[in-house]
């Protein structure tokens, strides 16, 4: 690859599958604690007491002069929101996005989690957002372009009445938090760098029910959509076999990838 992309061993697959499972076994103990009158803050000092239960490192701390240890988005920030104060209500809608190392290797995920009772908007964008970083997953396959992930994910999003956000992108991972390749969440089919086994990235599409143009606060770090819309994230890893993709961050699903909802949130 001559962007830099480092081709991963099945071996080195295998600890990038360790650090993804134990993340996402972060992210569900978080969906028991995510409810009305939790803070975002409350959200954080719970991610970090799990990040140490399950033998990871937090890295998101400092992280590119990053202030927390995880991201809390909440309704129209799309990316980045800081932790703080901000009190959950019903109907709100949080993304938590959480990086760690295990053994030297890189995870990093989001999710979004409803504090119930949701409108029926807030669930058809929540659905769209899982099922288009799904679909990006699935266009991951050997011998396709990364141009066929973007193009997937902006299709199942206008198939939903959404839009992607285009300034946010995925990126490879491993030994690093963020290593090449770029993967953007739009795009044309059969365009951009070959497809080939053994890359490793992370599929990460901000969805939202207005035009997905973002601005960003003073704070310096927080996204939010320039129209009020609220946001919805996913993010998850996948790593390219020579005859499949695998799903690296739901180990517990077995690596299937699913189309249907979230499996929790």
């Amino acid at each position: 690859m001559n962007d830099g992309t480092v081709l991963r061993t099945t071996i080195e697959i295998e600890r990038l599958r360790l650090a993804a499972e134990a993340i996402e076994r972060v992210l569900a103990e978080l969906a028991l604690i995510v409810k009305p009158g939790t803070s975002t803050d409350d959200i954080e000092h719970v991610a970090v007491l799990a990040l140490k239960r399950h033998g990871l490192e937090g890295v998101l701390d400092g992280y590119r002069g990053y202030p927390s240890a995880i991201c809390t988005s909440v309704n129209n920030v799309a990316a980045h929101g800081l932790p703080g104060m901000h009190v959950l209500g019903p109907g709100d809608l949080v993304s938590v996005d959480i990086s760690a190392d295990l053994s030297g290797w890189k995870a990093d995920a989001a999710w979004t989690y409803g504090v119930g009772p949701l409108k029926a908007a807030q669930r058809r964008l929540m659905r769209a957002a899982w099922r288009s970083t799904i679909a990006g997953a699935r266009a991951a396959v050997p011998g396709g372009h990364l141009g066929d992930v973007g193009a997937a994910i902006e299709a199942e999003a206008a198939r939903h009445g959404c839009s992607v956000v285009r300034e946010f992108t995925g990126h490879g991972i491993g030994r690093e938090l963020h290593e090449p390749p770029v993967v953007p969440h739009h795009g044309k089919a059969g365009t951009g760098p070959e497809i080939v086994p053994g890359m490793v990235f992370n599929i990460e599409p901000v969805l939202t029910l207005g035009h997905g143009t973002v601005t960003q606060l003073e704070d310096g770090w927080s996204f939010v959509t320039a129209d009020g819309a609220v946001s919805a994230q996913y993010e998850v890893t996948v790593a390219v076999r020579v005859d499949r993709v695998d799903l690296l961050t739901l180990g517990r699903l077995a690596g299937e990838i699913r189309d249907g909802y979230p499996p929790y949130g």
